[in-house]
């Protein structure tokens, strides 16, 4: 039977659909109900319609009762299944992205400002070498220090042995996260890595000391320098030393970075502060310059004008944060010596004044010169007082016995200082040569023939040898009394022979002197304490009867074992040297040569590989024996001196292969 139709408010009116559907409209809103209802059913219209659930899958939500229209359990259904496709959709990815960049370079990477992240190895390979190339091949600039004071050089690569490894680079990188956090942040950051560098780390450092003298920046404490007249404060600079421990680290680390390598530095303080510059200024340099200053002479005054003042005034750190004043003696001394050379005078050393072999005494003389850092020692407490209203007078001291200290000035005022006078005795003196009595030649050798240049180097030791004296029991040596024998000596390059060939060296020519003065001792009777002949016999000498000399090496000395002084003069032309000995004669002297024994061939020699050969005749070896025979002229009585001298063979050199 067919239910009646119930008002829509009827509690009995049961819909099938979700919110809005409306009852009657839809098919499946109708319901069909049995034409006998159940026993015990009572059919009241307000009773409540039970309508069977719809039977679905077993575990379904349809075993549930709900609302079919959605409900929590249909919501927390849906959610479980999306959160499971999500993560299994991550999962397919992360093993795809596993599988394809396993090989890759991690991401995010960058090599020297070179992006080679998620690059496989070789395209990473390829990226640095290509980006990275030219750089290899740069000069490297090198920066020591920063700000204005900073510093800089350039460093070739190729010559510190630098190069990249390009395998050892990449390698470094590491590989690819297995962590899935770790690869989804790569994605969105970066990660610098160092280059590794191929390179000798001892040939790099050199490469740095090389260029330490750009590098370095030694501190420059302040001080006050002059323009003219006006002191220019200048203001002290800290400098900066080169870390040579670190730099070697630095530069393999970053030579290749786009930016210059700066180097780790050891800073160089200054002590001089800016206050102790500005009082120096104003306490010292600006009331020294107010005025002339002076220096009161013999008989004449030195004046020194404000500009004067400034170019020998100097300021040095006093460790305490200020500035010293004092005065360069050498360019003040030639300020003034301007002035007061006149008054002066030098030493003369006592001569002889030769007639024939008879010698008399000229007598020495002795000098009055100023004694300069005595003189400036109170100049810089003069210049800060105040100017004087007119010059100070000059002194001229009373007449004063030979060799005797005049007296000094009366205390100078103002603005001036004394000299200070100081006598200077000769180097011979009178009573030197007086003691050597009726001097006559005792011994003397002349040698004869020497080049142009040669002959400059004997005579420049002729010149200092010339008066020398040895006193009783003295020894002189050559190379003691002349000293280094360079350029500021007065010597000259000359013709040597070095291993065979003709060269150049500084004093050539002084083993001509030396034999000439050796045989000068040798007839003289003098002791003979160190001499050395050459290794070859040289014609112009006499045999067994010689000697070379060699600064440090090889000297020539000989002893006065008499009671009286000698001395030794030199006489030389430009063709010859002639050394005398001058003293009392005690000996009668004569030299007895032996013959020449064992002799060997000279030889021969190519030197035909050296530009610089010339053809000579070879001299051969020999041996041969000197006796010196010395007769006391007191008593007649004789002794014997022999020496045996052995010449190496020297050999023909030749040049043309034969």
């Amino acid at each position: 039977m067919t239910t009646p139709p119930q008002p829509p408010d009827s509690v009995g009116d049961t819909r099938v659909g979700g919110p809005g559907d409306e009852a009657g409209t839809d098919a499946e809103a109708t319901r069909t109900m049995s034409a006998d209802p159940p026993r015990g059913f009572d059919a009241d219209a307000e009773a409540t319609v039970q309508i069977p659930p719809v039977a679905g899958p077993p575990g379904s939500d349809a075993d549930t009762p709900h609302d079919e229209g959605g409900g929590p359990g249909r919501g927390r259904r849906r959610a479980l299944v999306a959160g499971a496709a999500v993560v299994g959709l991550l999962a397919v990815l992360y093993v795809g992205d596993l599988l394809v960049s396993a090989t890759s370079v991690p991401r995010g990477v960058t090599v020297a400002g070179v992006e080679i992240g998620g690059m496989n190895r070789a395209a990473a390979a390829e990226a640095l070498r290509t980006e990275l190339g030219p750089r290899v091949a740069r000069p490297i600039t090198l920066v020591a220090g920063s700000g204005p004071g900073a510093t800089t050089a350039t460093l070739d690569p190729r010559a510190a042995g630098l190069d990249l490894d390009v395998d050892a680079t990449i390698a470094q990188a590491g590989e690819q996260p297995l962590n899935p956090v770790t690869r989804l942040t790569s994605l969105f950051g970066d990660r610098e890595v160092p280059p590794i560098s191929k390179g000798n780390p001892v040939a790099v450092g050199q490469a740095i000391d090389t260029a330490r003298p750009q590098l370095d920046r030694p501190s420059a404490e302040g001080t006050i320098r002059f323009e003219g007249d006006r002191p220019v404060p200048v203001p002290s600079a800290p400098g900066h030393v080169v870390d040579s421990r670190t730099s070697v680290d630095v530069v393999m680390t970053h030579w290749l970075d786009p930016a210059p390598v700066a180097l780790p530095v050891t800073e160089q303080p200054v002590s001089v502060t800016q206050e102790g510059i500005d009082t120096a200024l104003r306490e010292v340099a600006v009331p020294a310059v107010a005025g002339p200053a002076y220096v009161v002479g013999d008989g004449r005054n030195a004046t020194l004008s404000p500009t004067e003042i400034g170019s020998f005034l100097r300021f040095d750190p006093d460790g305490s944060g200020g500035l010293q004043p004092r005065v360069d003696v050498p360019a003040a001394e030639k300020v003034v010596d301007r002035d007061l050379a006149p008054t002066e005078a030098e030493p003369k050393d006592a001569s002889f004044e030769f007639t024939g072999a008879a010698a008399t005494v000229v007598p020495a003389v002795t000098g009055r010169t100023i004694d300069y850092p005595k003189t400036f020692e109170g100049l810089v407490e003069a210049l800060g007082r105040e100017a004087d209203p007119a010059p100070p007078t000059t002194f001229t001291p009373p007449p004063t016995p030979p060799g005797a200290t005049p007296p000094p000035p009366p205390p100078a005022s103002g603005r001036a200082v004394n000299a200070v006078y100081a006598t200077t005795p000769p180097k011979v003196t009178t009573e030197a040569l007086q003691a050597l009595g009726p001097a006559t030649v005792i011994g003397e050798f002349q040698t004869n023939g020497f080049a142009a240049d040669s002959g400059q180097n004997i005579k420049r030791v002729a010149e200092i040898v010339n008066g020398a004296t040895v006193a009783p029991g003295a020894t002189f040596s050559l190379n003691g009394f002349t000293g280094p024998r360079d350029a500021s000596q007065g010597f000259v390059e000359a013709g040597i022979i070095d291993d065979g060939v003709p060269g150049r060296g500084i004093g050539g020519g002084i083993s001509q002197f030396a034999t000439t003065l050796y045989n000068a001792s040798y007839f003289a009777g003098l002791e003979q304490i160190e001499h050395k002949e050459h290794s070859y016999y040289i014609s112009r000498y006499p045999a067994g009867r010689e000697a070379t000399v060699f600064e440090g090496a090889i000297d020539l000395k000989f002893r006065n074992d008499g009671e009286t002084p000698v001395l030794i003069r030199t006489v030389w032309t430009p063709s010859s040297i002639k050394v005398q000995i001058y003293g009392q004669k005690r000996y009668d002297v004569t030299s007895q040569t032996g013959p020449r024994t064992n002799p060997v061939a000279p030889g021969t020699r190519d030197l035909s590989g050296n530009p610089k050969c010339k053809p000579s005749k070879g001299v051969g070896g020999f041996t041969i024996t000197d006796t010196r025979v010395l007769k006391d002229v007191r008593t007649g009585a004789t002794k014997s001196e022999p020496r045996t001298v052995r010449y190496n063979a020297e050999p023909e050199i030749t040049c043309n292969g034969g």
